[in-house]
Order: C-alpha cells, then sequence, then structure tokens
C-alpha cells in the first residue's frame, strides 16, 4: 500500500461499538473523498509517506493545534517553566520547530521568581492560542492559580508576545474559538461545561452560560477545544486519563448533543497510555487530524497524530489500525516539510536563547548571559536545587537520549554547585562542588519533593572525584521509555572523549503527578555567598 490510495483504506478501522467508538457526520467535508484523498508527491518529496507516533517524542502535554493558511501552530503546558507556552510550527502536522513563546515571563506573582514561595505544578496549564483573521493577530488566553485568567496576543506567532488582558474569572482548560464574524468565545470547566463570550476588544467577558453537566456515568470531562465546522459548534472534551467525547450544537450557548469519540483505545507508545486531550486541526485541503497526548512517564506526556473522518450527520471518529492508535499513519495529503531536529547542539553564540530552553521558574536576568557560551553566574544562596533560581531545562528525547554538557568551572566560588541533573519532583545531578580551593566531580541523588512540592530531601552525595583539568564534559543518558524502572546513569570526561562513569545509575520516579516529565537541566548555585559563575560553551543533546 503507497499510503496516498483514495477512498477507503485497509489501515481505516471503525470498531462499532459506543464503548470503543463512536461516530458520526460529515457535516465537516465538503465531501467523504475530501477526507482521503491525497497529494501526489514528486522526487525526494514522495519519499517520505508514512509518519511514525509519537509525532514528537518530547513532553507535550495539553497540546492545541490550529491552522493558519498552510501554516500548523501547536502549543502546550509548561507549568512553572519559563518562558511559558511554547509554539512550535509545522506546513505538514508531522514535522516541528520551536518558535518561541507566548508567555515571555511568568508575571504572576513572586512564587514564579522562587521569591517567597515556589510555584510547581503551578503556572502554565492547559491553555489555548486561536487566530483573528479580522486582525490578522494571534490570542493565547489560559488561567493562573486558578483564580484569574491571562490573555497575551502577537501579529507573529513567534512573537514578541505581550501582555492584552487580565480577566477576572478562571477559565480552567479553555479553548478559545473566533467565529466567522470575529467573535471570540471560551469554552472551559470540570465537569460543568460553561461557554464566555469575550467583548470585542477581548479584555472582558461580556456573556457566561453553563452549557453542559457532564453525566455521572462517565465521571468528570474537562479540556475543551472549541470549534465551528459547517455551521455546528463543537466542544471537544477529555475523560481524564483515557477517554474523548465531543459536544455538538448549531448555537455556541447549546443545547449540546454529546457522543463518544473514544474509550480505552490503545496507544502507539508501548506501555504508554490511551491518547486522549488535544485538538482536531484541518489541512488546507478538507482532511482533518487529531492530535493528542499519550502519557508515558516518566519522560512526560507525548503528541501523537491520528487521522479524523467524519460520518453524515456531522460526527468524528478515529482512524485506527486493528482497533488502536496507529504507531503509523500515511503522511498526511501536505508536502513534507522537514525542520532541523529537536536535537542537536547549542554552543550559545546567540544574544538570546533558542526557543526550546525553558528556565525553572522566571530566571533573575541579570544572572546569565550568552554570545561566548552561557554564562551563569550564581543567583541563589541555597542548599536546594529546587530553590535555585537560572536552573536552564532542555526536555529529553524519547525513547532515550544523551544530553552533554561542556562546562568552563574557573568562575567558581567558594560553595559553589554546578552541573547537568535530571530534575524533577524526584532529581539527581552530576557536577562540581567547589570547597575552598578544591574542585571535585561528584554524582548526587536523593533530592526529592512531597505532594505539596516542599523539598523532603536536598541531595546525598554518591561518588565523587578531584577535578584534574579546567574544564570538564558531564553527560547523562536517560531512558525515559514509559513504566517503572528506567534508569540513567551519569558519567564526566576531561578531555571530551574519554567518559568515566561516576555514581550507581539512578531510577527515575514514573508517577505522573508532578504532571511535566523529566528534563535535562544545567544549574550553578551557591551555598556561601554570590560572586561565582560558570560557563557552558557546549550542549548536546543526542541519541
Amino acid at each position: 500500500m503507497t499510503g496516498r490510495e483514495t477512498g477507503p483504506a485497509r489501515w481505516l478501522d471503525h470498531p462499532g461499538s459506543r464503548r470503543r467508538l463512536l461516530a458520526g457526520g460529515a457535516g465537516v467535508l465538503a465531501g467523504a473523498a475530501a477526507a482521503t484523498a491525497f497529494i501526489p508527491f514528486a522526487g525526494a518529496e514522495a519519499q517520505q509517506t508514512s509518519y511514525a507516533n509519537p509525532v514528537v517524542w518530547q513532553d507535550f502535554a495539553d497540546v492545541e493545534v490550529i491552522r493558519v493558511g498552510a501554516d500548523f501552530y501547536m502549543t502546550a503546558s509548561t507549568m512553572h517553566y519559563s518562558p511559558g507556552a511554547p509554539v512550535l510550527h509545522s506546513r505538514d502536522l508531522v514535522n516541528w520547530e520551536f518558535i518561541g513563546h507566548s508567555v515571555p515571563r511568568l508575571d504572576f506573582g513572586s512564587k514564579y521568581d522562587l521569591s517567597g514561595g515556589r510555584g510547581y505544578v503551578r503556572g502554565i496549564w492547559a491553555s489555548t492560542i486561536a487566530y483573528r483573521p479580522s486582525e490578522s493577530r494571534y490570542y493565547w488566553l489560559g488561567q493562573i492559580d486558578f483564580a484569574r485568567s491571562y490573555m497575551y496576543t502577537a501579529t507573529n506567532p513567534a512573537g514578541p508576545w505581550t501582555r492584552h488582558a487580565e480577566l477576572s474569572r478562571a477559565y480552567y482548560d479553555a479553548g478559545m474559538l473566533v467565529d466567522a464574524d470575529g467573535t471570540m468565545y471560551v469554552a472551559y470547566g470540570n465537569g460543568q461545561i460553561s461557554v464566555a463570550q469575550l467583548s470585542a476588544d477581548g479584555k472582558s467577558e461580556v456573556r457566561n452560560q453553563q452549557v453542559f453537566t457532564t453525566p455521572s456515568n462517565i465521571g468528570t470531562l474537562e479540556g475543551s477545544r472549541f470549534y465551528k465546522i459547517n455551521g455546528n459548534y463543537y466542544i471537544f472534551l477529555t475523560r481524564p486519563a483515557n477517554g474523548q467525547y465531543i459536544l455538538k450544537s448549531s448555537s455556541p450557548w447549546g443545547p449540546y448533543e454529546l457522543r463518544q469519540v473514544l474509550l480505552d483505545m490503545r496507544g502507539p507508545i508501548s506501555g504508554g497510555g490511551v491518547p486522549h486531550q488535544g485538538g482536531l486541526v484541518s489541512t488546507p485541503g478538507g482532511a482533518w487530524h487529531y492530535m493528542a497526548f499519550v502519557d508515558a512517564y516518566p519522560g512526560g506526556r507525548m503528541p501523537a497524530l491520528a487521522p479524523i473522518t467524519w460520518t453524515s450527520d456531522g460526527w468524528p471518529q478515529v482512524a485506527t489500525v486493528n482497533g488502536a492508535w496507529g504507531s503509523s499513519y500515511p503522511f498526511p495529503n501536505l508536502t513534507p516539510a522537514p525542520v532541523p531536529p529537536l536535537t542537536g547542539t547549542d554552543t550559545f553564540t546567540s544574544s538570546a536563547l533558542a526557543a526550546k530552553w525553558e528556565w525553572n521558574h522566571n530566571p533573575d536576568d541579570t544572572k546569565w548571559s550568552t554570545g561566548s557560551g552561557l554564562r551563569l553566574q550564581t543567583a541563589t544562596v541555597t542548599n536546594d536545587l529546587y530553590n535555585a533560581r537560572n536552573t536552564l531545562t532542555h526536555r529529553i528525547q524519547g525513547p532515550s537520549s544523551t544530553a552533554t554538557v561542556e562546562l568552563d568551572p574557573s568562575g567558581m566560588a567558594d560553595g559553589d554547585r554546578a552541573g547537568l541533573a535530571m530534575l524533577r519532583d524526584a532529581s539527581a545531578w552530576i557536577g562540581l562542588r567547589r570547597d575552598g580551593a578544591a574542585t571535585r566531580v561528584v554524582m548526587t541523588d536523593g533530592l526529592t519533593m512531597d505532594g505539596n512540592w516542599n523539598t523532603t530531601g536536598t541531595g546525598t552525595e554518591r561518588a565523587s572525584a578531584d577535578l584534574c583539568s579546567s574544564r570538564v564534559w558531564l553527560r547523562v543518558t536517560a531512558d525515559i521509555r514509559p513504566g517503572s524502572g528506567r534508569q540513567a546513569q551519569f558519567s564526566y570526561s576531561e578531555n571530551g572523549s574519554a567518559f568515566v562513569p561516576l555514581g550507581p545509575a539512578f531510577t527515575l520516579n514514573s508517577n505522573w503527578t508532578f504532571f511535566m516529565g523529566y528534563r535535562f537541566a544545567v544549574f550553578n548555585y551557591a551555598t556561601r555567598a554570590l560572586g561565582g559563575a560558570v560557563t557552558v560553551n557546549r550542549f548536546t543533546v543526542d541519541t
């Protein structure tokens, strides 16, 4: 099979069970053929006839994908990481690259600065992005701390993004719809789903109405995404963490009819969960896809893509492979548009950090710089990595990958700690301890948090070696395949080629409650006094 066939294909499997999948109508498409017609390729482009799931094996949760012309943009949750709400771009729904962030800084209180509190597992939850054609403008909306909502806007999705409005209602798990007349609506809620209409300038609410109550036999529905397709309004909802449902009405205010889209569908990642949440998106040619995420801890939640078809009365159904979300599908009816990989090397020669980087909480911008490597001055006096500002993080590439950092420690001061961590609510690191005039390479584990994200362990040194050179290479190799017992291995080098293992293997925490998966993290903090610095000359992630 070429993967470019028109009409029904063998890889399409629509179970009739209501428990597994309910189908509905094609009012969304110009015709049934539009859903499966493929554009022929020529030359090298014809070589990519299928794609594998997950389409991005990095931690991007609560994704929403929109299309503007021939361009696709995706956003995701980032919790306490800053900048927040990444914007990724694609031309083919499969190949994605970072272009910016919708929230340049978490300006929502001092706890996001690690000052007088901490914002772990707060911040940017399931949020929404939309485009308003009448203004040629992008909007991002999200609630913070279950108290208020904030809107940011930009004319270029890569930025700059600026604060547009602060709204007094917390739009939990929001989905924004810009109607054909430019009216902005927000669907949101947990269990009870409501719709809000915003003012013409998007800075206030002019109407709010509950439109749906989740039946008790379903449990909880949340994660709203809001669409208008062929005159019908749809609210796409998730049943965490194993189902997807959809509401349909002729009016944004209801009444809404409910259908099940999937429940307990086997996912495309071995050992991972059921694809759910996320959202729907169409191609310029009229084909539809569903970008969900798959729970795959300890790595996090990974985006997975599946084709969508519609039944004659306007309900979506997922194209499955043997009753499951496919590990691969025919390539969308789009010209493949490869992008630079999300792995690779950064030498920090630009005046700004690349969009793939996110700090653990807001950084102290007076204590870091780029241009000739990444210079990290100590920004916090602490013995707790979880309290240390200016810890810079990078998502881990699955199913396994290695991070290597080349570090110049010549500017370290007495009491400083710098290195490379596996960062989550149970963490470990390899790095440098400067005590007096002596510098040692150490491996430390036992950094832990409780369920309220308070520190319960600041770490135990498990192995060390004297540093005899003026430069050091630190390395961690991480296995983030879903499941318990996955491990990370630490090593170091004094010449960049011969690496020496240090310390025991670190067993990763595969519990979901921290939500975010493990990240590689570079840090430098003081335990005695500020003033020290390290320079990261090179950071490489490879598989």
